[in-house]
């Protein structure tokens, strides 16, 4: 067992983004327990969409445990707890001002974490690991910034999930199987762009739709029943529920059931091109190593722009000028700032063959970088 299986980790998630938030907090409290020992207690307030990503869980249970994992629901007082040797506030989550205070008597004191935002702005590395001290308590808190440079906290990986994933591209039957559970018709037309579809509300995906359906390929779209399900049923002009199967030209659109979060990596593997949403997701399509298209959170005057043009920056170093650009265009059209013709997804297509081949290397370069989980279980470490 690793030397730092004595310690105790405390993660506190306030699910503000629906999945993204809580989807990032599972995952490094599961690899914190998993691959590092550590005992981890994972506060969270709400346990409803919790549920949704993890089956085991009981959303009427104020405590339980789940795959290594203890759960607290974050509403119960915190004034009684003794803090754990790290504490990790993520999304600038705000802690309870007991929980602050209990940190403040602890002998020694935790190493206090703010997981912030993953993001590829040039500024963040300049930002990273440093420390804050608070305002009225004797602590002081780090920022950790996730990123897709070394100069960042890198991005949430597990040591086994490259292996897992060409074990399941390998497996023409795993793949079959997959699909069929999530109710995909059994005989794919040739030529067919398989499709996965996780975004927020968005204006831009019944033009998205329209232009599918009169492309000159047949595109399979599979969409769980979110954000966007109202523009969905506006562009089948009825109502639809998980199972059914809408075709419109060369669209085929079937409204898949929600995986549960170990299975949505195998959605993303199966498919041909990933639309992402927020951060979890967003960070899972890297490693799919596919072509990929994000619909990044909205901010007030359109601020979350910036943030995507420097994903877009450095994503695209490499390509010719040509896909390069269309990459640029296509993902500021489905974030709002432009629009989705079918000019400009028959430039996409066309590129596709090259786009592909860009994400696997991109892929590559990101697994040459250590995850996440074990640079921020060594910065504890390193201060504890």
């Amino acid at each position: 067992m690793p030397a730092t299986a004595r310690f105790r980790w405390d993660i506190f998630c306030h699910v503000v983004d629906n999945f993204g938030d809580i989807g990032v907090c599972w995952r490094l409290a599961r690899q914190l327990a998993g691959e590092h020992g550590l005992t981890v207690r994972l506060w969270v307030d709400d346990l409803v969409t919790f549920q949704r990503l993890c089956p085991e869980i009981r959303a009427d249970q104020p405590e339980q445990r789940a795959l290594g994992v203890e759960i607290w629901r974050w509403e119960r007082d915190s004034a009684d707890v003794i803090p754990g040797d790290v504490v990790v506030e993520t999304f600038a989550c705000r802690l309870p001002d007991s929980f602050e205070a209990a940190m403040a008597r602890r002998a020694p004191q935790p190493v206090w974490i703010n997981l912030d935002h993953l993001s590829a702005e040039a500024w963040v590395a300049g930002c990273h690991a440093l420390p804050s001290p608070h305002p009225r308590l004797p602590l002081s808190k780090y920022f950790f910034f996730p990123g897709f440079t070394e100069q960042t906290g890198g991005l949430l990986r597990e040591s086994d999930l490259e292996q897992r994933r060409r074990e399941f591209a390998a497996s023409p039957a795993a793949r079959t199987q997959f699909l069929a559970q999530t109710g995909v018709p059994d005989a794919i037309p040739a030529n067919t762009l398989l499709v996965s579809l996780f975004s927020y509300a968005n204006a831009a995906l019944t033009d998205l739709l329209a232009v599918w359906s009169r492309g000159s390929q047949p595109v399979l779209c599979l969409a769980p029943p979110t954000r966007c399900l109202p523009e969905l049923e506006r562009f089948a002009q009825r109502s639809l529920a998980v199972g059914d199967t809408v075709r419109v030209g060369r669209l085929t659109l079937c409204l898949i059931p929600f995986v549960a979060q170990p299975y949505y990596d195998q959605l993303l593997w199966c498919c041909d091109l990933n639309f992402v949403r927020g951060e979890d997701s967003f960070a899972r399509a890297q490693w799919a190593a596919k072509p990929l298209l994000w619909h990044i959170y909205p901010q007030h005057e359109n601020v979350h722009h910036a943030k995507l043009s420097a994903f877009l920056d450095i994503y695209r170093a490499g390509l010719p000028d040509s896909p390069a650009a269309v990459v640029r265009e296509f993902s500021l059209a489905w974030n709002g700032a432009g629009t989705i013709t079918d000019e400009l997804w028959e430039r996409w297509s066309g590129s596709f063959p090259l786009l592909r081949r860009h994400a696997e290397e991109w892929q590559k370069k990101l697994m040459k970088q250590q995850d996440l989980c074990s640079r921020l279980v060594q910065f504890c470490q390193s201060r504890l």
